[in-house]
């Protein structure tokens, strides 16, 4: 019983509600940015109806072939459900269907050639997130709750899963070998295929590669490890990953922005609004300091002469 509650209490953490009023914001407004610089070509690529390869989500639940009507009314659905959604208003129904429409523009996007997996953790927090509810006072809201922690749970296991099941994949397409990813020239073949970014200086060395192989694939192998882990440790795993992300966009351009920003479901984001507080009234405060330590000078006010 006691080992049911343990297993209770840590997917089902009581944390407080403001730190996903601040997530839901961050990653409403991401998703924005989202449909405008990443998965950006569902409404010129459903003009091809002949490149379409639905994916298995789409064959599941019998989802239309995408066309030009549908891309664009799912493209303004999101815009107006993620500001809705962001802003705390109608947060289930609106999060529901940025949730619903997303994981559909997601799916459009990549049913013409690879799928990403960088944003799994991503759709799965659109569909978490409004489980959560209305929260009274958004970030300033001091209340905690079960549900929230639930949310987040969720959230940062899709992270971490993001990169264990990716070693997964390395270990399942090199025929259940631990070793055949790794030891490949995989990251070599990378960089000759995207000739630009700072790759170009690891070329002549290979050895260094397989080095940077081994440490990427053990570090995704092991990532489970990152959800038990608490206070500094947890600090510095989250900072290796930001690292491993900006050095992998810098040798390859290619970036993991979906899943980086979800990794905010870690942070104690719920310090963020008394700190914007505690500086807006900093502000204002040095700003009575100076209004009231300085004489303002009033248009044709003249010195009085005493000799006249």
């Amino acid at each position: 019983m006691r080992t049911l509650r343990s297993v209770g209490l840590w997917f089902m953490p009581v944390v407080p509600e403001s730190r996903v009023a601040v997530l839901r914001t961050v990653l409403y407004l991401f998703v924005i940015i989202d449909i405008h610089l990443f998965v950006r070509d569902p409404i010129p690529l459903s003009r091809h109806p002949e490149l379409y390869q639905p994916l298995m989500i789409e064959r599941l639940f019998r989802l239309p072939p995408p066309s030009v009507p549908l891309s664009i009314t799912l493209y303004l659905i999101l815009m107006i459900g993620c500001l809705l959604a962001a802003a705390n208003v109608l947060p289930r129904l609106a999060g529901g269907v940025v949730a619903a429409a997303f994981t559909w523009w997601t799916a459009i996007g990549m049913s013409y050639g690879k799928v990403d997996h960088d944003h799994l953790a991503l759709v799965i927090a659109l569909w978490v997130l409004p489980t959560v509810g209305v929260i009274a006072d958004r970030w300033r809201s001091v209340e905690r709750s079960a549900q929230a922690g639930w949310a987040l749970r969720c959230i940062q296991i899709s992270v971490i899963f993001t990169y264990f099941l990716s070693a997964l994949t390395k270990i399942r397409s090199g025929g259940w070998s631990i070793t055949s990813w790794p030891e490949s020239s995989i990251l070599m073949w990378a960089i000759v295929r995207r000739p630009h970014g700072l790759g170009q200086f690891l070329l002549p060395y290979p050895d260094l590669l397989h080095i940077m192989q081994w440490l990427s694939f053990t570090a995704e192998l092991t990532a489970v490890v990152v959800l038990w882990l608490r206070g500094r440790a947890l600090l510095a795993a989250a900072v290796f990953w930001m690292g491993f992300h900006v050095f992998t966009f810098g040798i390859l351009y290619i970036h993991f922005a979906p899943t980086a920003i979800c990794w905010l479901a870690f942070a104690p984001l719920e310090r963020l609004g008394p700190w914007l507080r505690r500086v807006k009234a900093s502000r204002g405060e040095r700003a009575g300091r100076r209004s009231a330590g300085h004489t303002v000078p009033v248009i044709r006010d003249h010195a009085v002469d005493s000799g006249g």
